[in-house]
């Protein structure tokens, strides 16, 4: 029985708790996230590894006037829980229920609306600048895991930041640092003495001295100063974010609601831009999820005994085809060289990292990078092929414009998670990327109709001569046979699937199969729709459009597109 958490209304509920109660409090939590999710599927992972950070959060600022931005977001479900939408937590990602991450429309707690990574410290910066210029008082927090700090937006912001100097309190949750029991012992001392309010008293006092010394204190202070900063680079971890121009608090026991809370109340009561570094268990509570954070980061319905991911379908899905043929074409071609952007699980390329370590590439949550390295590669006569989510594609817009396709490179964009991907909701829709790529130079887009033209798609992207594009969608593909051998396909033509007398339907990937059954609905009715599998986006078969026109008079395209 949940006895704290349904005490829980708000954030007030929490101050008035014991730290046996936040404990407790924390367990069912817990408890709470593993059984929604196992039900409707979504973050644990992340989610179970900062059930204590959120709860110190809340328990030391007062939200919503002191605002909360969480990077991405999918780690705010605990976030959300606390601020009164525990009852519709059940709801989560289900329509017309909770989004699974911060949305400014569903409550006043959500200062920011996240889905994508590394924008927390640059909207954490603005939204406190606009507390300055407005002359108003209360404290902005950007949450931001390690992971999105090989984000450049992230670095780009925090350069600003340390700048401007304003007061900004930027909590990195580190889920991946191991550190040694040695190690641990100075870094837990460091974070003792650096995080004691005596600390920064002495700190001020000795350098107000210094400088008091006639004729040669503001040069003693500089060489004082000097040393300092060079032991600093020896033994204090953090140093990087000191040079940037931030106070470095850590790193602290992420599972630990004291040494939390202390050091969230020294971060509060200090001047300028504080970084405060904390370490967690990505997957704490949960172990399947502590064994295996991937797996675990974002899953659909499981089993909560077992921890197995409850499958829909026995069929392949397409970015486990899409991973397949790679390693097939790999093995004929020692130029194709696979990258990703921190999704090597997501994007199915996890089994050719193994394979072909020494062309795999994880650039981290870097799109643009990731797109402009496949150019300089493209141009020294090598197959980069960039796996990347549609909803991540547009991170790197520009790259693909400039560096790819005005050089008419020979880089393969696979484009997973085209079209609607469902619970996700709308910052992770893949239903704008046929209007962002088709109008760019030189770059061919195409779209299969099953898994098995998927194959043949990307055998032609890594043969031709120019930039190609290939969008497919999130899921298990249809069940059909795999034709052998892997072919080339012929740019710009498409496929007429069903002659038709009264309309033709002109459909786009995903969109073939959904319009095949259409049509056999119609036929019911008497009319007779054919059916076009347009395989490329770009360039149209001008001539089978033409004929169709004569012929029928009636065309109706059909894609997941805006």
């Amino acid at each position: 029985m949940d006895e704290i958490l349904t005490m829980i209304d708000g954030p007030k509920d929490i101050k008035k708790l014991s730290l046996t109660q936040l404990e407790k409090l924390a367990g069912e939590i817990r408890g709470l996230l593993i059984h929604t999710v196992s039900q409707n599927g979504g973050h644990l992972a992340p989610n179970l590894g900062v059930v204590e950070l959120t709860i110190a959060l809340h328990r030391v600022f007062d939200s919503p006037r002191d605002k909360f931005i969480w990077d991405v977001g999918h780690q705010a479900y605990v976030h959300k829980i606390l601020t009164g939408r525990r009852r519709e937590f059940s709801t989560l990602r289900r329509l017309d229920g909770l989004s699974g991450f911060p949305k400014r429309s569903e409550s006043p707690h959500d200062a920011f609306g996240t889905g994508h990574s590394s924008t927390s410290i640059s909207a954490a910066l603005g939204v406190a600048l606009a507390r300055d210029i407005s002359r108003e008082k209360y404290h902005v927090l950007a949450v931001i895991g390690d992971g999105s700090l090989t984000g450049g937006q992230a670095y780009e912001a925090l350069n600003h930041a340390g700048h401007v100097g304003t007061n900004l309190t930027v909590i990195l949750n580190d889920n991946e640092m191991s550190i040694a029991k040695n190690v641990g012992a100075m870094a837990e001392y460091l974070a003792k003495m650096r995080t004691d309010p005596a600390y920064f008293k002495v700190k001020h006092d000795i350098e107000y001295l210094l400088k008091r010394i006639p004729a040669i204190g503001e040069s003693v202070a500089r060489t004082v100063e000097r040393v300092k900063d060079s032991l600093k680079y020896l033994v204090v971890p953090g140093v990087i974010f000191e040079e940037l121009g931030f106070t470095y608090l850590g790193p602290i026991d992420g599972h630990s609601i004291t040494s939390l809370t202390e050091v969230l109340q020294t971060a509060k009561s200090i001047q300028g831009p504080v970084l405060v570094h904390v370490v967690t268990c990505k997957g704490k509570g949960y172990g399947p999820a502590e064994c295996n954070a991937d797996k675990f980061h974002g899953p659909g319905p499981f089993c909560i005994e077992t921890g197995e991911i409850i499958k829909n379908g026995t069929n392949p899905t397409y970015t486990g085809v899409f991973g397949d043929t790679l390693i097939k074409l790999a093995e004929d071609n020692r130029d194709v060289i696979a990258i990703t952007a921190a999704m090597a699980e997501g994007t199915g390329l996890r089994k050719f990292a193994g394979k072909f370590p020494e062309r795999f590439f994880d650039v981290g949550i870097a799109e643009p990078h990731a797109l402009t390295l496949a150019a300089g590669l493209a141009a020294e006569g090598k197959r980069p092929v960039v796996a990347i989510y549609s909803t991540f594609g547009q991170r790197g817009y520009d790259q693909i414009i400039h560096d790819i396709c005005l050089q008419n490179l020979p880089v393969t964009l696979a484009i997973d998670r085209a079209g609607v991907v469902g619970e996700d909701g709308p910052t992770h829709q893949g239903v704008f990327d046929i209007s962002y790529l088709r109008h760019i130079p030189n770059l061919t887009v195409m779209a299969p109709k099953d898994e098995n033209e998927l194959r043949h798609m990307l055998t032609t992207s890594v043969t031709g001569d120019g930039p190609v594009a290939i969008r497919y969608p999130r899921g298990s593909g249809l069940g059909v046979s795999m034709e052998e051998p892997l072919r080339t396909m012929e740019i710009g033509k498409a496929e007429e699937l069903r002659s038709g007398q009264t309309v033709a339907l002109f459909a786009i990937g995903a969109m073939v199969d959904p319009c095949m059954k259409a049509s056999d609905l119609l036929a019911n009715r008497g009319i007779k729709a054919g059916v076009v599998n347009a395989r490329f986006v770009k360039p149209l078969d001008e001539e089978l459009l033409r004929k169709l026109a004569r012929e029928i008079g009636i065309i109706v395209t059909v894609e997941d597109n805006i």
